[in-house]
C-alpha cells in the first residue's frame, strides 16, 4: 500500500513540537500528559491514563492474540546550561527540529503513535498496544512501573529511544551504591585516629583496577565508576568519616545482588545499594522480532545507556530514531527525515512481523 509518509511525518513533527513547548522535566511531567492524553483521544481511541502515563488499545483487541507494546517516555532531564538556543522553543532550522527532548525521545514518541494509528484496524495476527511513560529520566516508581499492571498482557515491546535505527537487543542494567567508609578523629598535626579518607582511597584504587571475568559479547564488561566523595570538615581534623557513590553498569552475567555482595567482601568501607530493580535486560536474537529486523538489514548491538527495559518483565528491544549521543546534550535535536523514516521503517516491520 502506498502511503503518505510526509503527512504522518508533518502530524508527528506537529505534536512533537508542542511537546517541547511544554516543559516535561522528570516527575512534573503532567502538562505533557494532557497533551499526549488529548491527542489519542482525537485520533480516535480510548485513552486511559494512571498518574503521567497514557496509554491506548487498538480498536479490534484480541485477548486470544499476542500483543506487541509500542513504548516511549514523555519526560526529559533538565537542560544543560551550555544551551544556545531556548531549550522550550522548537525552531526547524535545516532540516533539524531542535529542544529539550527532541532526541530523547521525542522522535520515537511521535513516531511510534503515528505507526499505532497507520496500523490500527489492519489485519494482524497480534495486537498493538501503545504507551506513552512517565519518569524514564529517574526510573521513577510512578513512571512505567506504575502503569505496567493496567496493561494487557505483553509478549514484546518496541522502545523508542534513539538508536540510529537499530535494535538494542540488550542493555547494561545500573546500580548505584553509597559507601561508608569509618575512622577515628583526631588532630592533623599528630599522630593520631584514623583517617577515613584513606580507607576509602584504598577501596577506590581497588574499584579502579578491579574487573569482572565474564565479558558480554553484546554489551561488554560489567564497569563500575566512582562518581561522588565527601569527607572531612576542616584542614587540621583527621576525618573520620568518607562517602562516595560507585555508579555500576551490569551486564547479563552479574545480577545486581552479586556485585553488591562482591563489594562487601572486599572493601572496608560499609556498602549499600540504593535499589536492584534495574538489572540488565536481554532479548533472544532469535526472536521473531529480531529476526524481522535482520532481514530488513538492521545490524542488533547492546546498548550501555538504561531505558525502561529495565522494568519490563516480558521481551524488548529498543529501536528509535536519533543517536543516543545527542541525548542530555545542549541544543539537542532530531532530524525531520529521522521521523519520516522512523516512520517508515516501523510499518514495515510490524507488516511483516508475525508472532
Amino acid at each position: 500500500m502506498n502511503m503518505n509518509y510526509d503527512n504522518y511525518t508533518d502530524k508527528a513533527v506537529a505534536l512533537l513540537s508542542r511537546l517541547i513547548s511544554t516543559s516535561s522535566v522528570s516527575r512534573d511531567e503532567k502538562s505533557a500528559a494532557d497533551i499526549m492524553q488529548e491527542y489519542i483521544s482525537g485520533m480516535g481511541f480510548e485513552a486511559h491514563r494512571e498518574a503521567n502515563n497514557v496509554w491506548a488499545l487498538c480498536h479490534d483487541f484480541d485477548e486470544g492474540k499476542p500483543t506487541v507494546l509500542l513504548n516511549a517516555h514523555i519526560d526529559t532531564v533538565k537542560p544543560a546550561a551550555t544551551w544556545t538556543r531556548d531549550p522550550f522553543k522548537p525552531e526547524i532550522d535545516d532540516g533539524k527540529l531542535y529542544g529539550l527532548g527532541s532526541n530523547d525521545c521525542g522522535g520515537g514518541l511521535v513516531s511510534l503513535l503515528q505507526v499505532f494509528g497507520i496500523l490500527d484496524g489492519r489485519e494482524s495476527n497480534y495486537n498493538l498496544v501503545y504507551l506513552a511513560s512517565a519518569e524514564e529520566e529517574v526510573s521513577g516508581k510512578n513512571g512505567f512501573e506504575r502503569a505496567l499492571p493496567l496493561l494487557p498482557i505483553i509478549d514484546v515491546a518496541i522502545v523508542g529511544e534513539p538508536t540510529g535505527m537499530q535494535p538494542a537487543i540488550a542493555e547494561k542494567g545500573l546500580m548505584v551504591v553509597d559507601c561508608f567508609a569509618h575512622g577515628k578523629t583526631g588532630h592533623a598535626a599528630r599522630d593520631e585516629g584514623v583517617n577515613a579518607l584513606y580507607i576509602a582511597m584504598d577501596d577506590i584504587a581497588w574499584i579502579r583496577k578491579h574487573k569482572f571475568k565474564k565479558v558480554s559479547e553484546l554489551l561488554g564488561p560489567t564497569k563500575m565508576t566512582v562518581t561522588i566523595i565527601n569527607s572531612g570538615t576542616q584542614h587540621n581534623v583527621i576525618p573520620d568519616q568518607c562517602e562516595f557513590t560507585i555508579d555500576i553498569r551490569t551486564n547479563e552475567f552479574y545480577r545486581n545482588e552479586f556485585v553488591l555482595s562482591h563489594l562487601q567482601k572486599h572493601l572496608k568501607s560499609d556498602c549499600r545499594a540504593r535499589s536492584f530493580r534495574l538489572s540488565s535486560s536481554r532479548i533472544d536474537p532469535g526472536h521473531p522480532i529480531v529476526r524481522r529486523c535482520v532481514s530488513m538489514g538492521m545490524n542488533p548491538f547492546g546498548s550501555p545507556t538504561l531505558s525502561d527495559q529495565a522494568l519490563m518483565p516480558f521481551p524488548s528491544l529498543k529501536l528509535g530514531p536519533g543517536e543516543s549521543s545527542r541525548s542530555h546534550s545542549a541544543d539537542e535535536y532530531i532530524c525531520i527525515s529521522e521521523i519520516r523514516s522512523a516512520i517508515e521503517t516501523y510499518v514495515s516491520l510490524l507488516e511483516g512481523l508475525e508472532m
